[in-house]
């Protein structure tokens, strides 16, 4: 078992194939150990591949708001203020730090996607 980094679509599809065929492999096997290893390789050329953009700050919020079928009543309460609530859904206020700590923790979205600018 000697493995490098995934450069190529070839070696792309021989990792794939040879994780096809290992993958019933028993926990503490020879072939557990390098499925662990390819299954790594694989992802960090996908990952290099597929980089998928963080989302806009206000999509985010209202997404996740729609998710959780929260109002913008209920985001004046994590923000302050209900003109608040909607200037900052209509991209007219900037978030400062303390609603991006309050959103991420009310909303649970990643601090990283909050400080993005928009």
């Amino acid at each position: 078992m000697k493995y490098k980094l995934i450069k190529t679509n070839k070696e792309y599809q021989l990792a794939l194939k040879r994780l096809d065929s290992i993958f019933d492999a028993k926990k503490g096997t020879v072939e557990a150990d390098e499925l662990e290893l390819l299954s790594m390789l694989i992802e960090k050329y996908e990952d290099s591949l597929y980089v998928i953009d963080l989302p806009d700050p206000i999509d985010a919020i209202k997404f996740r708001m729609e998710q959780m079928s929260y109002t913008q009543k209920d985001l004046a309460e994590i923000v302050g203020l209900k003109s608040r609530a909607s200037e900052i859904l209509n991209k007219k206020r900037k978030l400062t730090l303390e609603m991006i700590r309050n959103l991420h923790v009310a909303l649970n979205i990643p601090t990283e996607v909050l400080i993005q600018d928009y």
